[in-house]
Protein backbone atom coordinates (compact mmCIF):
# COMPACT_ATOMS: atom_id res chain seq x y z
CA UNK A 1 0.00 0.00 0.00
CA UNK A 2 1.30 3.44 -0.97
CA UNK A 3 -1.20 5.50 1.00
CA UNK A 4 -4.56 7.26 0.87
CA UNK A 5 -5.90 10.07 -1.28
CA UNK A 6 -8.43 12.65 -0.11
CA UNK A 7 -9.48 10.72 3.01
CA UNK A 8 -11.03 11.81 6.27
CA UNK A 9 -8.46 10.90 8.88
CA UNK A 10 -7.91 11.50 12.58
CA UNK A 11 -4.44 13.05 12.47
CA UNK A 12 -2.38 13.72 15.59
CA UNK A 13 -2.59 17.37 16.59
CA UNK A 14 -5.13 18.24 13.89
CA UNK A 15 -8.24 16.22 14.67
CA UNK A 16 -10.38 14.74 11.89
CA UNK A 17 -9.35 16.38 8.61
CA UNK A 18 -9.49 15.59 4.89
CA UNK A 19 -5.99 14.93 3.62
CA UNK A 20 -3.61 12.67 1.68
CA UNK A 21 -1.35 10.22 3.48
CA UNK A 22 1.75 8.70 1.90
CA UNK A 23 3.24 5.40 3.11
CA UNK A 24 6.63 3.89 2.39
CA UNK A 25 8.10 0.71 3.86
CA UNK A 26 5.32 0.49 6.42
CA UNK A 27 5.80 4.07 7.67
CA UNK A 28 3.85 7.28 7.26
CA UNK A 29 6.10 9.57 5.21
CA UNK A 30 3.78 12.47 4.42
CA UNK A 31 0.46 13.93 5.55
CA UNK A 32 -0.86 16.62 3.22
CA UNK A 33 -1.50 17.25 -0.45
CA UNK A 34 0.27 14.62 -2.54
CA UNK A 35 0.99 14.27 -6.24
CA UNK A 36 1.94 10.62 -5.80
CA UNK A 37 0.01 8.15 -7.94
CA UNK A 38 -1.32 4.85 -6.68
CA UNK A 39 -2.91 6.19 -3.50
CA UNK A 40 -6.13 4.51 -2.31
CA UNK A 41 -9.29 6.59 -2.73
CA UNK A 42 -12.84 6.31 -1.43
CA UNK A 43 -12.32 4.32 1.76
CA UNK A 44 -15.91 5.00 2.83
CA UNK A 45 -15.25 5.93 6.45
CA UNK A 46 -12.85 7.65 8.82
CA UNK A 47 -9.21 6.56 8.87
CA UNK A 48 -8.10 6.05 12.49
CA UNK A 49 -4.97 4.79 14.22
CA UNK A 50 -5.15 1.03 14.71
CA UNK A 51 -6.59 -0.07 18.04
CA UNK A 52 -4.26 -1.54 20.68
CA UNK A 53 -5.68 -4.11 23.10
CA UNK A 54 -3.42 -4.55 26.13
CA UNK A 55 -5.68 -7.14 27.75
CA UNK A 56 -7.19 -9.88 25.58
CA UNK A 57 -7.11 -13.63 26.13
CA UNK A 58 -8.58 -14.99 22.94
CA UNK A 59 -11.02 -14.93 20.04
CA UNK A 60 -12.37 -17.15 17.30
CA UNK A 61 -12.22 -20.29 19.41
CA UNK A 62 -8.55 -19.77 20.35
CA UNK A 63 -6.88 -18.69 23.60
CA UNK A 64 -3.34 -17.59 24.40
CA UNK A 65 -3.21 -20.43 26.94
CA UNK A 66 -3.62 -22.95 24.11
CA UNK A 67 0.12 -22.42 23.69
CA UNK A 68 0.22 -22.96 19.93
CA UNK A 69 1.18 -20.84 16.96
CA UNK A 70 -2.14 -21.70 15.35
CA UNK A 71 -4.11 -20.32 18.30
CA UNK A 72 -2.10 -17.10 18.42
CA UNK A 73 -2.48 -16.56 14.68
CA UNK A 74 -6.23 -17.15 14.95
CA UNK A 75 -6.46 -14.48 17.64
CA UNK A 76 -4.29 -12.17 15.53
CA UNK A 77 -6.57 -12.59 12.52
CA UNK A 78 -9.82 -12.18 14.44
CA UNK A 79 -8.65 -9.05 16.25
CA UNK A 80 -7.83 -7.41 12.92
CA UNK A 81 -11.51 -7.77 12.00
CA UNK A 82 -12.40 -5.37 14.84
CA UNK A 83 -9.76 -2.80 13.95
CA UNK A 84 -7.07 -3.95 16.38
CA UNK A 85 -3.56 -3.77 14.96
CA UNK A 86 -1.54 -4.72 18.07
CA UNK A 87 -2.24 -6.61 21.30
CA UNK A 88 -0.80 -8.25 24.36
CA UNK A 89 -1.46 -11.99 24.43
CA UNK A 90 -2.92 -12.32 27.92
CA UNK A 91 -2.32 -15.39 30.05
CA UNK A 92 -4.18 -16.37 33.20
CA UNK A 93 -3.65 -18.02 36.56
CA UNK A 94 -2.72 -21.60 35.73
CA UNK A 95 -0.07 -24.20 36.51
CA UNK A 96 3.52 -23.16 36.01
CA UNK A 97 3.77 -25.74 33.23
CA UNK A 98 0.82 -24.30 31.31
CA UNK A 99 1.90 -20.68 31.75
CA UNK A 100 5.40 -21.60 30.61
CA UNK A 101 4.06 -23.30 27.49
CA UNK A 102 1.94 -20.26 26.62
CA UNK A 103 4.91 -17.94 27.03
CA UNK A 104 7.08 -20.18 24.90
CA UNK A 105 4.53 -20.11 22.10
CA UNK A 106 4.44 -16.31 22.12
CA UNK A 107 8.24 -16.20 22.02
CA UNK A 108 8.31 -18.48 18.96
CA UNK A 109 5.68 -16.52 17.05
CA UNK A 110 7.27 -13.17 17.82
CA UNK A 111 10.69 -14.48 16.80
CA UNK A 112 9.29 -15.35 13.36
CA UNK A 113 7.78 -11.88 13.11
CA UNK A 114 4.92 -12.94 10.85
CA UNK A 115 1.33 -12.28 11.95
CA UNK A 116 -1.94 -13.11 10.22
CA UNK A 117 -3.50 -9.85 11.41
CA UNK A 118 -2.78 -7.80 14.52
CA UNK A 119 0.80 -7.85 15.77
CA UNK A 120 1.59 -9.47 19.12
CA UNK A 121 3.39 -6.74 21.06
CA UNK A 122 4.12 -9.12 23.92
CA UNK A 123 2.47 -10.70 26.94
CA UNK A 124 0.17 -9.48 29.68
CA UNK A 125 0.76 -11.91 32.54
CA UNK A 126 -2.56 -11.83 34.40
CA UNK A 127 -1.81 -13.87 37.49
CA UNK A 128 -0.86 -16.15 39.09
CA UNK A 129 0.30 -13.52 41.63
CA UNK A 130 -3.20 -12.47 42.74
CA UNK A 131 -5.46 -12.44 45.80
CA UNK A 132 -7.44 -15.50 46.84
CA UNK A 133 -10.28 -13.12 47.72
CA UNK A 134 -10.70 -11.76 44.19
CA UNK A 135 -9.90 -14.55 41.76
CA UNK A 136 -12.84 -13.77 39.49
CA UNK A 137 -12.81 -16.45 36.80
CA UNK A 138 -9.20 -17.43 37.52
CA UNK A 139 -8.74 -21.00 38.86
CA UNK A 140 -8.10 -20.55 42.58
CA UNK A 141 -5.97 -23.67 42.93
CA UNK A 142 -3.17 -22.09 40.88
CA UNK A 143 -2.95 -18.76 42.72
CA UNK A 144 0.65 -18.15 43.85
CA UNK A 145 2.48 -15.57 45.96
CA UNK A 146 4.39 -12.89 44.02
CA UNK A 147 7.91 -14.08 43.34
CA UNK A 148 10.57 -12.16 41.40
CA UNK A 149 12.57 -15.32 40.68
CA UNK A 150 9.54 -17.04 39.15
CA UNK A 151 8.78 -13.92 37.12
CA UNK A 152 12.33 -13.93 35.77
CA UNK A 153 11.87 -17.54 34.66
CA UNK A 154 8.68 -16.54 32.87
CA UNK A 155 10.36 -13.53 31.29
CA UNK A 156 13.13 -15.69 29.86
CA UNK A 157 10.65 -18.23 28.48
CA UNK A 158 8.68 -15.43 26.82
CA UNK A 159 11.71 -14.20 24.93
CA UNK A 160 11.73 -11.10 27.15
CA UNK A 161 8.30 -10.14 25.85
CA UNK A 162 6.27 -9.73 29.07
CA UNK A 163 5.16 -6.09 29.04
CA UNK A 164 2.59 -6.10 31.84
CA UNK A 165 1.90 -8.12 34.98
CA UNK A 166 -1.37 -8.07 36.93
CA UNK A 167 -0.79 -8.73 40.64
CA UNK A 168 -2.17 -8.09 44.11
CA UNK A 169 0.20 -5.68 45.90
CA UNK A 170 -1.09 -6.51 49.39
CA UNK A 171 -0.06 -10.17 49.11
CA UNK A 172 3.32 -11.09 50.61
CA UNK A 173 6.03 -10.25 48.07
CA UNK A 174 3.76 -7.99 46.02
CA UNK A 175 5.50 -4.67 46.58
CA UNK A 176 8.89 -6.30 46.07
CA UNK A 177 7.75 -7.74 42.75
CA UNK A 178 6.42 -4.34 41.65
CA UNK A 179 9.84 -2.79 42.31
CA UNK A 180 11.47 -5.62 40.40
CA UNK A 181 9.12 -5.11 37.44
CA UNK A 182 9.89 -1.39 37.39
CA UNK A 183 13.60 -2.16 37.26
CA UNK A 184 13.00 -4.48 34.31
CA UNK A 185 10.84 -2.00 32.43
CA UNK A 186 7.64 -4.01 32.83
CA UNK A 187 4.31 -2.37 33.67
CA UNK A 188 2.89 -3.46 37.04
CA UNK A 189 -0.91 -3.51 37.14
CA UNK A 190 -2.99 -3.63 40.32
CA UNK A 191 -5.68 -6.26 39.84
CA UNK A 192 -7.49 -9.27 41.26
CA UNK A 193 -6.75 -7.69 44.60
CA UNK A 194 -8.15 -6.88 48.03
CA UNK A 195 -5.75 -3.97 48.45
CA UNK A 196 -6.69 -0.99 50.59
CA UNK A 197 -6.12 2.58 49.46
CA UNK A 198 -2.91 2.63 51.51
CA UNK A 199 -1.74 -0.58 49.79
CA UNK A 200 -2.31 0.99 46.38
CA UNK A 201 -0.41 4.12 47.38
CA UNK A 202 2.53 1.89 48.34
CA UNK A 203 2.21 0.06 45.03
CA UNK A 204 2.32 3.31 43.08
CA UNK A 205 5.39 4.46 45.01
CA UNK A 206 7.03 1.14 44.13
CA UNK A 207 6.25 1.61 40.44
CA UNK A 208 2.71 0.37 39.68
CA UNK A 209 1.00 2.43 36.98
CA UNK A 210 -2.05 0.50 35.83
CA UNK A 211 -5.31 -0.88 37.21
CA UNK A 212 -6.60 -4.10 35.66
CA UNK A 213 -10.25 -3.97 34.46
CA UNK A 214 -11.22 -1.19 36.87
CA UNK A 215 -14.11 -2.10 39.23
CA UNK A 216 -13.89 -5.82 38.46
CA UNK A 217 -12.18 -8.33 40.80
CA UNK A 218 -10.95 -5.71 43.28
CA UNK A 219 -11.90 -3.99 46.53
CA UNK A 220 -14.67 -1.51 45.81
CA UNK A 221 -15.18 2.05 47.02
CA UNK A 222 -16.53 2.64 50.52
CA UNK A 223 -16.70 6.01 52.26
CA UNK A 224 -14.43 4.87 55.08
CA UNK A 225 -12.07 2.79 52.92
CA UNK A 226 -11.97 3.80 49.26
CA UNK A 227 -10.10 0.65 48.27
CA UNK A 228 -8.72 -0.04 44.80
CA UNK A 229 -11.58 1.63 42.95
CA UNK A 230 -11.24 4.84 44.93
CA UNK A 231 -7.47 4.81 44.54
CA UNK A 232 -7.83 4.25 40.79
CA UNK A 233 -9.89 7.42 40.46
CA UNK A 234 -7.92 9.51 42.97
CA UNK A 235 -4.33 8.76 41.95
CA UNK A 236 -3.44 10.45 38.66
CA UNK A 237 -0.44 8.15 38.20
CA UNK A 238 -2.71 5.18 37.57
CA UNK A 239 -4.02 4.27 34.13
CA UNK A 240 -7.48 2.69 34.35
CA UNK A 241 -8.48 -0.21 32.11
CA UNK A 242 -12.19 -0.38 31.30
CA UNK A 243 -14.21 -3.20 29.72
CA UNK A 244 -16.84 -1.07 28.01
CA UNK A 245 -19.35 -3.78 27.13
CA UNK A 246 -21.71 -2.15 29.69
CA UNK A 247 -22.02 -5.58 31.32
CA UNK A 248 -18.84 -5.59 33.37
CA UNK A 249 -19.24 -1.88 34.11
CA UNK A 250 -22.37 0.29 33.85
CA UNK A 251 -22.46 3.49 31.82
CA UNK A 252 -22.57 5.74 34.94
CA UNK A 253 -19.59 3.87 36.39
CA UNK A 254 -17.67 4.42 33.15
CA UNK A 255 -18.56 8.13 33.28
CA UNK A 256 -17.35 8.34 36.87
CA UNK A 257 -13.90 7.03 35.99
CA UNK A 258 -13.54 9.24 32.94
CA UNK A 259 -14.63 12.33 34.89
CA UNK A 260 -12.01 11.66 37.55
CA UNK A 261 -9.02 10.71 35.41
CA UNK A 262 -6.56 12.71 33.32
CA UNK A 263 -7.53 12.38 29.65
CA UNK A 264 -4.58 10.08 28.88
CA UNK A 265 -5.17 7.70 31.81
CA UNK A 266 -8.19 5.71 30.57
CA UNK A 267 -7.64 2.67 28.35
CA UNK A 268 -10.24 0.50 26.67
CA UNK A 269 -9.64 -3.24 26.81
CA UNK A 270 -11.79 -6.16 25.72
CA UNK A 271 -10.58 -8.85 28.16
CA UNK A 272 -12.12 -11.13 25.57
CA UNK A 273 -11.92 -14.92 25.74
CA UNK A 274 -12.01 -17.61 23.06
CA UNK A 275 -15.77 -17.35 22.48
CA UNK A 276 -15.47 -13.89 20.92
CA UNK A 277 -16.68 -14.04 17.35
CA UNK A 278 -18.47 -17.37 17.84
CA UNK A 279 -22.20 -18.11 18.27
CA UNK A 280 -23.67 -18.29 21.78
CA UNK A 281 -23.15 -21.57 23.57
CA UNK A 282 -20.69 -23.52 25.69
CA UNK A 283 -17.07 -22.40 25.80
CA UNK A 284 -14.02 -22.78 28.07
CA UNK A 285 -11.64 -20.67 30.14
CA UNK A 286 -8.74 -22.14 32.10
CA UNK A 287 -10.34 -25.58 32.16
CA UNK A 288 -13.65 -24.17 33.38
CA UNK A 289 -16.93 -24.30 31.49
CA UNK A 290 -18.15 -20.90 30.28
CA UNK A 291 -21.70 -20.23 29.14
CA UNK A 292 -22.07 -17.47 26.54
CA UNK A 293 -25.46 -15.89 26.03
CA UNK A 294 -26.57 -12.49 24.76
CA UNK A 295 -23.07 -11.07 24.84
CA UNK A 296 -22.27 -12.31 28.36
CA UNK A 297 -19.70 -14.98 29.22
CA UNK A 298 -20.19 -16.53 32.66
CA UNK A 299 -19.05 -19.50 34.71
CA UNK A 300 -21.66 -21.93 35.99
CA UNK A 301 -21.93 -19.96 39.25
CA UNK A 302 -22.66 -16.74 37.34
CA UNK A 303 -19.19 -15.19 37.64
CA UNK A 304 -18.27 -13.11 34.61
CA UNK A 305 -15.56 -14.94 32.68
CA UNK A 306 -14.00 -12.29 30.50
CA UNK A 307 -16.00 -10.89 27.62
CA UNK A 308 -16.86 -11.37 23.96
CA UNK A 309 -16.47 -7.63 23.34
CA UNK A 310 -15.03 -6.28 20.09
CA UNK A 311 -12.88 -3.15 20.35
CA UNK A 312 -14.86 -1.22 17.73
CA UNK A 313 -18.00 -1.94 19.76
CA UNK A 314 -16.28 -0.68 22.92
CA UNK A 315 -15.55 2.60 21.14
CA UNK A 316 -19.13 2.73 19.85
CA UNK A 317 -20.51 2.18 23.35
CA UNK A 318 -18.39 5.00 24.73
CA UNK A 319 -19.65 7.43 22.10
CA UNK A 320 -23.30 6.40 21.77
CA UNK A 321 -24.16 5.16 25.28
CA UNK A 322 -21.73 6.96 27.56
CA UNK A 323 -21.55 10.26 25.69
CA UNK A 324 -17.79 10.48 25.22
CA UNK A 325 -16.41 12.69 22.43
CA UNK A 326 -15.56 10.63 19.31
CA UNK A 327 -11.85 11.41 19.21
CA UNK A 328 -11.48 10.93 22.97
CA UNK A 329 -13.08 7.50 22.65
CA UNK A 330 -10.64 6.64 19.86
CA UNK A 331 -7.71 7.85 21.98
CA UNK A 332 -8.78 5.50 24.77
CA UNK A 333 -8.24 2.59 22.36
CA UNK A 334 -5.14 3.91 20.58
CA UNK A 335 -2.98 6.69 22.02
CA UNK A 336 -3.55 5.81 25.68
CA UNK A 337 -2.57 2.12 25.53
CA UNK A 338 0.39 3.11 23.33
CA UNK A 339 1.55 5.59 25.99
CA UNK A 340 0.87 3.08 28.77
CA UNK A 341 3.03 0.48 27.02
CA UNK A 342 5.71 3.01 26.04
CA UNK A 343 5.26 2.53 22.29
CA UNK A 344 3.67 5.90 21.47
CA UNK A 345 6.73 6.92 19.46
CA UNK A 346 5.75 4.16 17.02
CA UNK A 347 2.01 3.60 17.39
CA UNK A 348 -1.24 5.03 18.70
CA UNK A 349 -1.72 8.01 16.39
CA UNK A 350 -1.44 9.05 12.76
CA UNK A 351 1.73 11.13 12.41
CA UNK A 352 4.70 11.32 10.06
CA UNK A 353 7.34 8.76 11.00
CA UNK A 354 5.00 6.40 12.80
CA UNK A 355 3.99 2.93 11.67
CA UNK A 356 1.24 2.71 9.09
CA UNK A 357 -1.22 0.95 11.42
CA UNK A 358 -4.78 1.97 10.64
CA UNK A 359 -8.40 1.01 10.87
CA UNK A 360 -11.31 2.50 8.95
CA UNK A 361 -14.71 2.79 10.65
CA UNK A 362 -17.97 3.70 8.95
CA UNK A 363 -20.59 5.92 10.59
CA UNK A 364 -22.00 2.89 12.44
CA UNK A 365 -18.56 1.95 13.82
CA UNK A 366 -18.28 -1.08 11.54
CA UNK A 367 -14.71 -1.94 10.53
CA UNK A 368 -14.17 -1.54 6.79
CA UNK A 369 -10.40 -1.92 6.61
CA UNK A 370 -7.45 -2.76 8.85
CA UNK A 371 -3.84 -2.05 7.88
CA UNK A 372 -0.80 -3.28 9.82
CA UNK A 373 2.64 -1.94 8.94
CA UNK A 374 1.33 -0.69 5.60
CA UNK A 375 -0.26 -4.01 4.63
CA UNK A 376 -3.99 -4.68 4.43
CA UNK A 377 -4.83 -7.52 6.84
CA UNK A 378 -8.62 -7.17 6.78
CA UNK A 379 -11.09 -5.71 4.30
CA UNK A 380 -14.84 -5.94 4.65
CA UNK A 381 -16.37 -7.56 1.60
Amino acid sequence: MEGFKNVRAYVEGQGVITTDIEIENGRITRIGKSEKSGLTCEIGGILLPGFIDQHVHGAGGADAMDATESALQTISSKLAEEGTTAFLATTMTQSKKNISAALGAVAEVRAKGVFSGAEILGVHLEGPFISLKHVGAQPIEYVAEPDAAVFDEYMKLSGNSIRMVTLAPEVKGGIELISHLKNRGVAASVGHTDATYADVVCAVKAGAGNVTHTYNAQKGLHHREIGVVGAAMLLDELNCELICDLIHVSAPAVKLVIKNKPRDKVTLITDAMRAKGLPDGLSELGGQQVFVRNGEARLKDGTLAGSVLRMNVAVKNLVEKVGVNYTDAVDFATANPAKNLHVYNERGSIAVGKRADFTVLDESFNVLLTVVNGKTVYKKC
